[in-house]
């Protein structure tokens, strides 16, 4: 994956390069800039002082002697003023000239901290979604690795409007694993009028891949133990389409979506986080299976609904399930239409759970 938010000591990284949120001196000073000037030792601040200081928002490197990458790319972020001064644009800059910086340099692998959140006071919400703004917008033309380092959830601060809307649809949807037997029942029939009619439609699934959140037919009129409300399936679906589809891979089934789409090969798996070479393996085995967050990264890079969503995570053996929060945080995303996989990962992240892709 070319862009990926970890937990870690940027100092002892084993990247091409990593960035320091320098001051406009490059002398040194406290935070992150400290740390890598400790780290590489004093041939750093022998190499910053024949550099002449930088501007705000501009970039220079060096290399970086003691450290485990070969550069350093110091660049110099704003001091937050209320957010009227400018800051934006120039935090965004320090991003941009330090990835432009990098691709002069045929750097293939760099790090970044969150530029100016420290001393510098930028609030971490706010640097967070400027950062992953000029990652994007650079990956869409480029290869290169790229990671944020991040301590805190701060940086994955959610409007609180948001966050309750995420966590009203996992408590109404989740569903313990030990009480799921019952909700594997569902009607295969648009109108159920008799018991009869109930039997011969019902279906017993698997996983939660046929099981439908989106409409209820009430039970109360049935004199037999059945739940209060049953679930019936999708109008575009059929039991014979799902096992259609189970004959595709997911290598083929990926494939032809894209082209259904009328998508390019480069536009869906750059969307997925998904660097070329892994991309070149799925396209060239057939029978390649990846990982469940892969399979999900691919469906939300090519605007799928459930169903469509159902079907591709089948023919790679995964279903999302109603009794696991993160497959409930990608069902929420993706029943209201919000593909964006950097707004997924900032909400997975601040609910504790793994990123996609």
């Amino acid at each position: 994956m070319p862009f990926e938010i970890i937990r870690a000591d940027i100092t002892t990284l084993k990247v091409d390069a990593i960035v320091n949120a320098a001051n406009v001196s490059l002398l040194g000073g406290g935070g992150v800039d400290g740390a890598i000037h400790k780290a590489a030792g004093p041939a750093l601040l022998n190499a910053c002082k024949a550099l002449g200081g930088c501007d705000v928002g501009q970039s220079k490197i060096t290399k970086g002697y003691a450290l485990p990458s070969k550069y350093v790319i110091h660049t110099v972020g704003p001091v937050w003023k209320g957010g009227n001064a400018g800051e934006s644009e120039l935090l965004l800059s320090c991003y941009e000239s330090a990835l432009n910086l990098a691709q002069e340099n045929e750097i293939e692998s760099i790090a970044f901290p969150l530029i100016a959140t420290g001393a510098y006071g930028y609030p971490k919400d706010l640097a967070m979604a400027i950062a992953q703004s000029a990652i994007k917008s650079f990956l869409m033309n480029s290869d290169m690795m790229i990671y944020l380092v991040v301590f805190d959830k701060d940086a994955f601060k959610l409007s609180q409007s948001f966050h309750a809307s995420v966590k009203a649809y996992i408590d109404d949807h989740f569903v313990e694993a030990h009480k799921d037997t019952r909700n594997r029942i569902q009607l295969a029939q648009e109108d159920v009028d008799s018991k009869a009619d109930f039997e011969n439609a019902k279906l017993y699934v698997v996983d939660d891949a046929l099981i439908d959140e989106s409409s209820e037919i009430e039970a109360k009129d049935f004199d037999y133990d059945l739940p209060k409300s049953i679930k019936r399936p999708r109008k575009k679906r059929s039991l014979e389409d799902v096992l259609h589809q189970l004959e595709d891979t997911f290598s083929e089934r990926l494939l032809r979506w894209i082209d259904e789409k009328n998508k390019t090969d480069v536009e869906i798996y750059k969307r997925a986080n998904v660097d070329r070479k892994h991309f070149s393996k799925i396209r060239g085995d057939k029978y390649y299976k990846p990982s469940k967050s892969t399979a999900i990264a691919f469906a939300i890079a090519l605007e799928l609904n459930r169903d469509e969503t159902d079907d591709l995570l089948l023919t790679a053996g995964y279903a999302l399930s109603s009794s696991n929060k993160f497959d409930l945080i990608i069902k929420y995303f993706i029943e209201n239409q919000i593909y964006d996989l950097y707004t997924i990962n900032e909400t997975l992240f601040a609910f504790d759970q793994p990123l996609l892709a």
